[in-house]
């Protein structure tokens, strides 16, 4: 029979756990942003245990009037007795940050990082000895608490490290542990996602539109019929297509709708869209 979708949520004791660790967050752009502010709302870290890092001096000043945390531009410093540290510098930089804060590092800390198409083996060559290192891949839904992460461990990552992990991430969404391999693929799918499904809600609604709707209502029948059939598809386990085939009623007019789309390629676009972003993900880490 059909079921839930599963994920391996944490457990409450697992999130409440972190609250006495110091995290620092080094590259608090819109990624690094959006998680540290859910965690901080969601009371997963203490303000007071927080250490963020901003390349400017100014914005280091808001970030910490903002949110009542330490803000500074130093990295290295902010490093400094964290227990995680979350790197959420963007691809190219990673090298030079962690080339920067290796001496402040050890195998009792915790790294962390949200940087696209950086390889495990790569950051635990720049960050220098035994340091436990999780890579991770979440998505800008994070943000209302519907993010969606890919996880893997390094060498030096212990099952409780990857526990931790996913407790961060489990706070801001669902998570999936996956081989490393596959972790240019969930850079594809979902975290380039969001962009593709927002053109495919723009278009309904503006259907709507075309068809006589407001644009308001329009825009809210598209949004809210995504997330119900999104939705429905994780709280049942079924199939998308055997969904698809309960709507589609004979002779009615969703299999008149269906033949549009079919004719205009909807569903090999979507698939080469992602498969274009998979390959992209795989490109970052070497562009200056």
């Amino acid at each position: 029979m059909p079921h839930k979708l599963s994920d391996k949520k944490s457990s409450a004791s697992d999130s409440a756990s972190l609250h006495g660790k110091k995290l620092a967050v080094l590259g608090t752009g819109k990624l690094g942003g959006i998680l540290l502010r859910a965690y901080l709302r969601q009371g997963l870290f203490s303000a007071k245990n927080v250490t963020a890092t901003v390349k400017h001096p100014e914005k280091a000043v808001a970030l910490a009037k903002e949110l009542g945390i330490h803000a500074a531009t130093e990295n290295r410093k902010a490093v400094y007795g964290a227990d995680i540290v979350l790197l959420g510098v963007k691809p190219q930089v990673v090298g030079e940050v962690l080339k920067e804060i290796a001496p402040a590092l050890s195998a009792n800390t915790l790294v962390i990082s949200v940087a696209a198409s950086v390889p495990i083996s790569y950051l635990e060559q720049h960050a220098g000895g035994k340091v436990p290192v999780v890579r991770a891949m979440p998505n800008t839904p994070a943000t209302v608490g519907c993010g969606m992460t890919g996880i893997c461990r390094g060498a030096h990552a212990t099952r409780a490290h990857l526990d931790t992990a996913q407790a961060m991430f489990d706070a801001v969404g669902r998570t999936v542990v996956v081989d490393e391999k596959n972790m240019d693929a969930v850079t594809g799918l979902s975290a380039s996602g969001p962009a593709f499904v927002y053109i495919i809600l723009e278009s309904l609604a503006e259907a709507g539109v075309k068809v006589g709707l407001p644009r308001d209502i329009s825009t809210l029948l598209a949004a809210q019929t995504m997330k119900g059939a999104a939705s429905v598809v994780l709280e049942t386990g079924e199939h998308p297509a055997q969904l698809k085939d309960a709507v589609t009623t004979p002779a009615g007019c969703t299999i008149d709708g269906i033949l549009e789309l079919e004719e205009g390629k909807l569903r090999v676009t979507l698939i080469k869209a992602v498969v274009k972003a998979t390959q992209r993900a795989s490109e970052l880490l070497f562009e200056k």
